[in-house]
């Protein structure tokens, strides 16, 4: 299989230059170790997946590391956590070296936690995500708006679902989703009942793009409260879902509080509710919630990639006021976003925005964008535009940057 660049490259090697140690966390399938090997071919490659690496690393970690290399990526540092203990030594012997170890995990709140607990001040964290729009028309070539969004949805965006048209995704997508309850959930959380989980996932699919109501989750499979948010927290922390928190600021109680809900891959979405052809995906119930999606997915990419971690919000309050999407760059500085899936967009589509102006009077609130599929970016007004996914992506891509 052809290896394609991807947008986390640079900030990789940048961080490989500035601190001791890097890990790169992110979901099965999205292509960490693939990564690795081809931009890091100087170093060497051990995967804890493998038995006998594994228990090498348990039972004597510090000749395992004394015997790894100079410089040395540690796949699946979750399966090892004892071994970081060793590495925080090592790096202390040498804390005028930099990037010495890579790790990588699939489960990022394990690994967060594990690395964060044992390197604090030494390691950099970064998130390695699906292929973005971007890195796909690299692999695919060039595409209008209208079939980055079918490609998404019908293939979804792991690269071996890319990379391999011969790959039927609903059996991709099965075993995927096997394998992540098998090998990620069951062993690392005290899950439950599989089959509860697997409905609740289902569940979530049906509803992206919406606000999560905690107490329906609960109803609807049987289980508690407490029982759902655990569940949203694993799938939170494989990032498999990315839960979009409302805007608050100085808006008290006149604002929702729960967060909305929306995936990292819509195929797994598609998958998940059934959506196997073109016309399901753009004309049934979910295609509107689907494009919503679709684009916020590719927003947290596009941050993600970049190594950063931006400020994303949704705005909804009691007066019916919604809108999609609130990038703060700083300090009352805000660019709201709307997401509409029409190739014919006009200026009352940005009415949400227009209100949004009139409520934050006085801030700092940037010309507004409507992402639509239109093949073409174009103003509506001085201070909105419609635009497309691209040149929405290069516009926030380049906000807020020292």
């Amino acid at each position: 299989m052809i290896y394609i660049p991807r947008d986390i490259e640079t900030v990789l090697q940048d961080r490989l230059a500035s601190f001791p140690s890097v890990v790169v966390s992110g979901p099965r399938q999205s292509g960490k170790s693939t990564l690795l090997t081809h931009t890091l071919p100087d170093y060497a490659y051990l995967s804890l997946d493998d038995p006998l690496t594994r228990e090498r690393a348990l039972s004597d970690p510090r000749f395992f590391l004394d015997t790894a290399g100079e410089k040395v990526v540690i796949d699946e540092i979750q399966q090892a956590p004892q071994l970081l203990s060793y590495v925080k030594m090592n790096i202390d012997l040498r804390r005028d070296q930099r990037g010495i170890y890579v790790f990588t995990g699939s489960q990022q709140f394990t690994v967060i936690r594990d690395l964060s607990d044992s390197l604090a001040g030494r390691i950099a964290l970064l998130d390695l995500l699906p292929f973005s729009v971007s890195e796909r028309s690299k692999a695919l070539g060039p595409h209008t708006p209208l079939e980055d969004f079918i490609h998404a949805g019908l293939r979804g965006s792991y690269p071996e679902l890319v990379l391999s048209p011969a790959l039927d995704p609903s059996a991709w997508y099965g075993s995927y989703i096997q394998t992540y309850l098998e090998r990620d959930v069951r062993s690392l959380h005290n899950i439950g009942n599989l089959r509860d989980f697997q409905r609740f996932i289902q569940l979530l699919a049906a509803r992206c793009a919406q606000v999560l109501n905690l107490s329906d989750f609960s109803r609807d499979l049987g289980v508690s409260v407490p029982t759902v948010k655990s569940w949203l927290s694993v799938l939170e922390a494989g990032r498999i879902i990315y839960l979009l928190p409302p805007y608050h600021s100085n808006l008290g109680k006149r604002i929702t509080k729960a967060p909305k809900l929306y995936f990292l891959d819509i195929g797994l979405v598609c998958y998940l509710t059934g959506i196997k052809d073109e016309d399901h995906l753009l004309k049934g119930p979910l295609s509107g919630a689907l494009f919503e999606n679709f684009c916020v997915e590719e927003t947290v990419k596009m941050f993600f990639h970049q190594g950063r971690r931006p400020n994303l919000y949704f705005l909804r309050t009691q007066n019916q006021l919604e809108v999609d999407l609130l990038i703060e760059e700083s300090f009352q500085t805000l660019i709201p976003v709307e997401f509409k899936m029409t190739k014919t967009p006009h200026p009352a589509m940005g009415g949400a925005i227009g209100r949004f102006r009139k409520l934050f009077a006085g801030w700092n609130i940037k010309p507004g964008m409507i992402v639509t599929l239109v093949d073409q970016s174009v103003p509506l007004s001085d201070v909105l535009s419609a635009t497309t996914l691209p040149d929405y992506l290069s516009a926030i891509g380049n906000s807020g940057e020292q």
